[in-house]
Order: C-alpha cells, then sequence, then structure tokens
C-alpha cells in the first residue's frame, strides 16, 4: 500500500472511530434532548437527533426519501473522494489530508442513518438564546477537511497565476 493510501486509511480510521466513541458515549449515557453545560453561556453537551443534513436540510421530508437520498449522495460522494484520492499525486499530503477528513465525516454520518435512520448530535454551540445547529465529530471533520481543500485550492490558483 502507498504512503498516500496509507496515511489516508489511518486518519480516516481514527476519525471515523472517535465519532463514533463520542456518539456511543452520548447515546449510552443520555437522554434525548438532555443536556450538560459545558462551557456557560457558550457551549453544552446536548444529545439530539437529526433526521435531515446540515441545519435540518429535508428533515421534514418523508423518512423512505431521506434514507434514501441521504444514503445515495453519501454514497456517490465516498466514491468521487475515493477516485480523487487514486488519481491524486503520490505526494500531494494536504489533499489527503482533506479527502481523509472528509471521508471519514461522511462515512461516520453514514452510519448513524443506515443504523439509526437519522443522524446523533451532540455539540451545542450558542450565545445567548442564539444556537448553532448541533453538530457531531462526523460534522466537524467534513469541515475541516473543506477547509483545508479550499485553502489548498486558492493556494494552487495563485501559484498558478504568479
Amino acid at each position: 500500500m502507498s504512503k498516500k493510501n496509507l496515511i489516508f486509511l489511518a486518519i480516516a480510521i481514527l476519525v471515523v472511530l472517535f465519532d463514533q466513541t463520542t456518539k456511543a458515549w452520548i447515546l449510552s449515557s443520555m437522554g434525548l434532548h438532555e443536556s450538560y453545560a459545558v462551557i456557560d453561556g457558550f457551549f453544552n453537551i446536548t444529545s439530539v437527533r437529526n433526521p435531515g443534513a446540515a441545519f435540518g436540510f429535508l428533515a421534514g421530508a418523508p423518512p423512505l426519501f431521506r434514507a434514501v437520498f441521504f444514503i445515495a449522495v453519501t454514497v456517490g460522494a465516498i466514491v468521487l473522494i475515493l477516485y480523487y484520492l487514486k488519481i491524486s499525486k503520490s505526494d500531494d499530503y494536504p489533499l489527503v489530508l482533506s479527502l481523509s477528513f472528509i471521508f471519514s465525516g461522511a462515512a461516520g454520518n453514514l452510519i448513524d442513518r443506515v443504523r439509526f435512520g437519522e443522524v446523533v448530535d451532540f455539540l451545542d454551540v450558542y450565545i445567548g438564546n442564539y444556537h448553532w445547529p448541533a453538530f457531531n465529530v462526523a460534522d466537524s471533520a467534513i469541515t475541516v477537511g473543506a477547509v483545508v481543500m479550499i485553502t489548498v485550492m486558492f493556494r494552487r490558483r495563485k501559484e498558478a497565476n504568479a
């Protein structure tokens, strides 16, 4: 196995394990909508479920449609990520890092959708009465991966235009 693929796999396994472990802890130790303040007025651990996607997208759609749609989109994204990994240069580690984070986040939430029909969320950031939608480790991994990928793309564009 190439070094690039080994790095991708190691990161993906670690992130999925961390994501699923934190979700298992939430499911086993908290009731639905139960909440604990971590930083009063800013951050709680709150047990919630999201049948939709980011910001509750399609949360009100029929369950069968949601299941088929989200599983199909996630599997499609995973296939594209693996394709980009395959065609990427062997020393393109920032891209490999971003792909592994996005892949593992997608895989972590896919596991939830297959197991529960919804995603387990628990990280609740807020100021006063203004709450950011609850999220989880998988969502964080997708966000970090996307930021790294966008940064890489902007740097490459800048270098190509220089």
